[in-house]
């Protein structure tokens, strides 16, 4: 039987979408296992705001500012507010774990402790917190879900049932493409991407696309300036779930590099194709199909990622042209991955009735 606790502080100011969905599994598994207690978590924003909608977490705090510091400040704040008697961080810079070791509670401070390189980052943070004692067995399988209100759903069933009438293709199941990513490493090559959506939409696919995450339209690249489907409005990320699910119960698919709105696709119920370059799919993938460019390239690094030669510029050793990695990825390949998950709808996770 797992520890019970009152008050719980989980801090994940890591800053990406993607970190946080990862840890989503262990914040409703510290709440199922604490039913009667207070969750908080510190986290950055726009993550913040699918979990003020999340009915298993009592309080979400951010930092009030985006100076140096701020995170450190944050978790002052947060303890001094209530004091947890358990606090589970992913966070190790400027000395938060030392802050919530000294506040007396119950920590867990290192969820990335020796990890092997083939074991997906959220099911390690799953099986250390087990390991502490403080989730069962039972929630070492648990899938990343977020928590919508019915008006994220309803609004999402309207916008996607117009955005695929007005592809005038209903023959097939509609595809998601997310084409941006905050990392240069990451981006498939935007030719692909057109290529890509070209196939499917011959093949009788809606095709519909993820605006960039400021809401701006598609990058010009190449000499085009528009995006490669029929964009889906900006929004928050509670509104683009609530797309995403739509999606998913049309058996829909969503496309996409290792990047937080594909994360979100599938906490939100629909079949990922995940495109991996830099990072190891066996680590980091979704779930769904994820596909890993160039497998045996000699610099990638399983778990030390940021310190591969290629991370923060995007040079690649391989190909100064850009990621051999991504390029790496056919596609013709995804093409085939893509149509494979479509005709699988056993797939597709669909939300239990309200």
């Amino acid at each position: 039987m797992a520890d019970r606790r009152a008050e719980i502080l989980v801090v994940d100011l890591l800053g990406g979408i993607g970190d946080l969905l990862m840890l989503l599994p262990s914040i409703h598994g510290l709440a199922r296992r604490n039913p009667d207690a207070r969750l908080r978590v510190l986290t950055h924003d726009p993550g913040a705001g699918l979990l003020r909608v999340d009915p298993a977490v009592a309080e979400v705090r951010t930092p009030r500012h985006g100076r140096p510091g701020a995170e450190r400040a944050a978790v002052v704040e947060a303890l001094a507010a209530r004091r947890p008697d358990l606090a589970v961080t992913t966070t190790r810079y400027d000395g938060i774990p030392d802050l919530l070791l000294a506040s007396g509670a119950r920590c867990v401070t290192d969820l990335w402790r020796r990890p092997p390189p083939d074991e997906p980052v959220g099911a390690r943070y799953l099986r250390l917190l087990h390991a502490e004692g403080l989730l069962t067995r039972a929630d070492l399988d648990a899938p990343a879900r977020v928590r919508l209100p019915a008006s994220a759903h309803a609004t999402g069933e309207d916008t996607v049932d117009r955005l695929v009438a007005a592809t005038r293709r209903p023959a097939a199941a509609p595809v998601v493409l997310v084409t941006d990513t905050g990392m240069a490493v990451k981006r498939w090559p935007d030719h692909s991407w057109r290529a890509l959506a070209g196939r499917l939409a011959a093949l009788g696919h809606p095709v519909l696309t993820v605006r960039s995450p400021g809401g701006e339209e598609h990058r010009a690249v190449g000499g085009e300036d528009r995006p490669p489907g029929v964009p889906l409005p900006s929004g928050d990320l509670t509104t683009l779930a609530g797309q995403f699910a739509a999606v998913a119960r049309r058996g829909g698919v969503v496309v996409g590099p290792d990047t937080g709105p594909l994360r979100l696709a599938a906490a939100a119920g629909a079949v990922t194709v995940g495109l991996f370059g830099a990072t190891d799919a066996r680590r980091y993938g979704v779930g769904g199909v994820d596909l890993q460019g160039l497998p045996a390239c000699p610099h990638r690094r399983a778990t030390a990622i940021t310190e591969q030669p290629c991370w923060w510029e995007a040079r690649c050793p391989l190909d100064a042209a850009g990621p051999a990695c991504m390029a790496d990825l056919d596609v013709n390949r995804v093409t085939a991955a893509v149509r494979a998950a479509t005709r699988h709808p056993a797939l597709v996770w669909r939300p239990p009735p309200a």
